[in-house]
Order: C-alpha cells, then sequence, then structure tokens
C-alpha cells in the first residue's frame, strides 16, 4: 500500500471510527503529509510497509534542522504513532517501526490567565450600540462562565440550553457529551441576545438550532471569536496575548484556586486525564503556600 492510500485510510479511520472532529483529523493527517513529504525528498521509494527506525530517527533529526520545535515535534511523533497503530489494526504492517521511536523532552508549560478584574474590563468595553453587541457580551460570559473550547462555542445548539436546570450540555471531543453549569450572569445576556440581535436574523436553515450566529444568519466561525477578542483586548490596551481558550485557562484556574475539587473541574472541562487538569494547581504560588500551610503538619 503506498502513502496516498494509507493516509486516506486512515483519514476515514479518524472521522467514521474515532469520530474525531474535522479540526483534529486534520491535525493528524498533516503530520503523516509532513512525513510523506520527508520519505519523498530523502528516501524515494520507501512505502509505509518498509520503512524502519533508522529513516523514522533521521525524520525527528530532520525536523529538528529545519527548526521545528520540540513540542512540535512531539506533536507529529505522536500523530506517526497513531498512524501505524491504524496500520497495525488493519494489518498492513507486521511491525510497528515507532515502537522505539522518542519524542523530545518537553516541559509543560504554563497557560497564561486574566485575572476577573481584566475580564470584566473586556467585557465591558463591548459596545451595546452596535448591533451584535449584546451577542458578544453573551459569547465572552459564556466562555468564561463555561470553560468552553471554541469548537464548543460556535457548535452550541439551542436545544442543548437547559436554563430551568441551570446547566448546558455541551459535545466535546469526540462528541463525548458532558453537562456543565452555567452562570445566571450568563444566561441572562444570551436570553437578551436571542429576544434581540437574534430574533432580528434571518437565519438559515442549517443554522437554526445554532445559538450563536452572525449577520447572514449563519454559525460564527472560529476566527470571528478570535477577531472579536483580539479587538476587545486591543481597545482596553491589554498587555497579555489572549484567544478564546485564555477563558478556558481563566475559569479552570479560579475555580482550582477557589479550592474546587479537582475531579469536578476535570468533568467540567471534559479532559480524559486529571493529569491535563492538575496544570492549574501551579498557576498561583500563593495558592500553592496557602495549601501547604493549611495541609502540612509542619507548616
Amino acid at each position: 500500500m503506498n502513502w496516498v492510500e494509507s493516509k486516506k485510510g486512515y483519514e476515514t479511520f479518524l472521522r467514521l471510527e474515532k469520530s474525531l472532529s474535522q479540526n483534529s483529523v486534520g491535525a493528524y493527517v498533516n503530520d503523516i503529509n509532513k512525513l510523506i513529504s520527508f520519505v519523498e525528498e530523502f528516501h524515494p521509494g520507501i512505502t509505509p510497509e518498509t520503512i524502519k527506525l533508522v529513516q523514522l530517527r533521521n525524520f525527528v533529526e530532520w525536523m529538528n534542522g529545519n527548526g521545528v520545535s520540540p513540542r512540535t515535534q512531539a506533536r507529529t511523533i505522536s500523530g506517526v504513532k497513531s498512524f501505524y497503530k491504524f496500520l497495525l489494526i488493519e494489518e498492513v504492517v507486521e511491525n510497528d517501526p515507532t515502537m522505539l521511536l522518542e519524542s523530545p523532552k518537553i516541559g509543560r508549560k504554563l497557560p497564561d490567565v486574566l485575572t476577573d478584574e481584566e475580564i470584566n474590563q473586556l467585557i465591558n468595553s463591548i459596545d451595546l450600540s452596535k448591533r451584535e453587541g449584546l451577542r458578544n457580551k453573551a459569547i465572552l460570559e459564556t466562555l468564561y462562565s463555561c470553560g468552553l473550547r471554541v469548537s464548543e462555542l460556535i457548535n452550541l445548539r439551542l436545544s442543548n440550553l437547559h436554563f430551568e436546570q441551570e446547566f448546558i450540555k455541551i459535545a466535546g471531543k469526540g462528541e463525548k457529551e458532558r453537562l456543565v453549569p452555567i452562570s445566571k450572569r450568563a444566561m441572562e445576556y444570551i436570553k437578551l441576545y436571542l429576544n434581540g440581535y437574534r430574533r432580528r436574523l434571518r437565519v438559515e436553515k442549517s443554522s437554526e438550532n445554532i445559538l450563536f450566529l452572525n449577520r447572514r444568519g449563519k454559525k460564527l466561525s472560529r476566527v470571528m471569536i478570535f477577531t472579536i477578542i483580539k479587538d476587545l483586548a486591543e481597545k482596553i490596551n491589554l498587555q497579555k496575548s489572549i484567544s478564546p481558550h485564555t477563558f478556558r485557562h481563566s475559569f479552570a484556574s479560579a475555580l482550582v484556586q477557589g479550592g474546587a475539587d479537582l475531579r469536578a473541574v476535570q468533568e467540567m472541562l471534559g479532559h480524559e486525564s486529571i493529569l491535563t487538569t492538575e496544570i492549574y494547581t501551579h498557576l498561583d504560588k500563593e495558592f500553592l503556600k496557602d495549601t501547604v500551610n493549611k495541609y502540612h503538619p509542619r507548616a
């Protein structure tokens, strides 16, 4: 089987059997594209079945020589390993050549977070005289109230709003659903948006059940959410590089520093591993110091 056929089968596997989002599928396929580019340039004639560990190590050296960061190298190697697990399942290969392939050591980078005051400044800077003002306010309140990924926000459905119970239902990674509490403040602005801006839109049929829409009555794009936040950050002269994910980090950090149970935070964020959630315990040195003082017998 050649590289094109193998990649096509892998893409179908990720989309249909693993139920990954289009963005995740694209990221995995991009990892394989990097490997294919390397093979075509330096080892023409090698197929997925005949590649050896030595060539894969050369691939890692090639990435390193091209200035690819250790974090991106590790992500790419993980994608290549996943690709060969698929080929093993499909019996395209008998042995996994990536078994002994090592990833570069990378430190865990602590995410940037916003204080509650900074988030209030961003939200209060929204111009409510503009048509989309209430919508943008509802978007930011929802991001911060619920800790959503940007993909979860733009795909949030009207039918998944359960305001009587003060919960919303989220379709996360791999279409795994979870219930997340939503604040009264976020609900208030969503209702104002629904009764104002959204009611006046001519909604496209495919977007009738989508909560947040653009001026043409279509689902908002990820880029649009980034742009809204970037423009507001510039407006208040915020000296931090932020994105929609910053609101998710800020949500989690605020909960952990407030003493929330880590398992509960993990559930609300939709993290598969609690190790991912534990990063938020390292964001505030005062929080760590207070934890030791409160619980350690020698404090």
